[in-house]
């Protein structure tokens, strides 16, 4: 009988290697670095439904010396609005936000990088469509998030297509009420991410037009605030938890069951919807540190930002880069 969820067994064995070489090496730093009392210390850390909380739990990271105030924020820009407001140490989100971060001068660094899933980043028509390209688009409603991932990869796959923004009926809306709208059939096209997507394939038999494959990096930073940045037992306490993320993150890719179950009991998405989307993944999880690509990448977001009219002027990324972490996150030789 074939397993209820089958997993890729090359990516298991992979991944178990890197698992074992990321714990031998997180051992030895953990004993030649000098030990803090972080008893004291309270990090106040944005997450998702789903995501870092029950990560962290599921691949038995959570038990960390210091305590966690965890922060539900559902997009990248609440989470940099909380850290330059001094309402959090820690948060993540795409390359998007931080655009306009540089943009408006917000106090936030960007101190690593998580490669996650483009495959759930679509660009999807309703069943009844005749939709089959972006080129269909025109005319068309389509709905978005704006300032995220989804603005970016519908921009580029629209002028791919010879078109913009000015030929469709641009539609913005929250990744729920986008979901509504899509069912009741006030969009003919959607660019959306995450589990709504999945929802919107399973539930109401959305196609697939477009993935985010080819058209984003696949970089998603980790934003941080300064002011943590610069408090010697915040600091500490971040470096441990930015370990136990990459740990946690790695783990993912031979477990990935253990933890749809664990993200299933917080968002209520059915564990084989989860299992589907990690089994159609684009490649596998990690968490690594900050590199010259990594930065490049994201500039290049913010100059085709720039060239489609979204900002109101050149933004440097460059200078929200903060690559102080990058011998704690190295990642093992292959």
């Amino acid at each position: 009988m074939k397993p209820e969820f089958p997993l890729d067994r090359r990516r298991l064995l992979q991944a178990a290697a890197a698992w074992s070489a990321m714990a031998a090496a997180s051992g030895a730093a953990r004993a030649a670095a000098p030990a803090r009392d972080l008893s004291g210390v309270t990090l106040r850390v944005g997450t998702y439904k789903g995501l870092w909380r029950p990560l962290l739990t599921a691949s038995g990271q959570a038990d960390t010396p210091y305590k966690i105030d965890w922060r539900e924020l559902n997009n990248g820009v609440l989470h940099i609005e909380a850290i330059n407001g001094d309402a959090l140490d820690l948060g993540s989100g795409s390359e998007i936000p931080p655009v306009f971060a540089a943009r408006q001068k917000s106090s936030v660094k960007l101190v690593a990088v998580t490669h996650e899933d483009l495959n759930n980043q679509a660009t999807l028509a309703r069943k009844d469509s005749p939709i089959r390209s972006i080129a269909d688009f025109k005319g068309k409603r389509v709905g978005y998030v704006r300032a995220t991932t989804s603005h970016y990869y519908l921009a580029r796959q629209l002028a791919e297509a010879g078109l913009s923004f000015s030929d469709i009926q641009a539609v913005s809306l929250t990744p729920a009420d986008g979901l509504s709208a899509f069912a009741r059939g006030d969009l003919d096209a959607w660019a959306i991410y995450g589990y709504n997507g999945q929802l919107a394939r399973t539930q109401y038999g959305a196609r697939t037009i477009k993935t985010g494959v080819g058209y984003l990096s696949g970089n998603f930073p980790i934003y941080a605030n300064p002011r943590a940045l610069d408090d010697a037992l915040r600091r500490a306490a971040l470096s441990d938890l930015l370990q136990r993320l990459q740990r946690s993150f790695a783990w993912i890719n031979g477990n990935f069951l253990a933890y749809a179950r664990a993200q299933s009991a917080e968002t209520r998405v059915p564990i084989g919807d989860l299992v589907e989307l990690f089994n159609g993944r684009s490649g596998d999880y990690s968490l690594g540190p900050v590199t010259d690509a990594v930065v490049r990448s994201h500039q290049q977001v913010a100059d085709t930002f720039l060239k489609i009219g979204v900002l109101d002027g050149p933004a440097d990324v460059k200078p929200l880069w903060d690559r102080s972490f990058e011998s704690v996150l190295r990642l093992p030789a292959a």
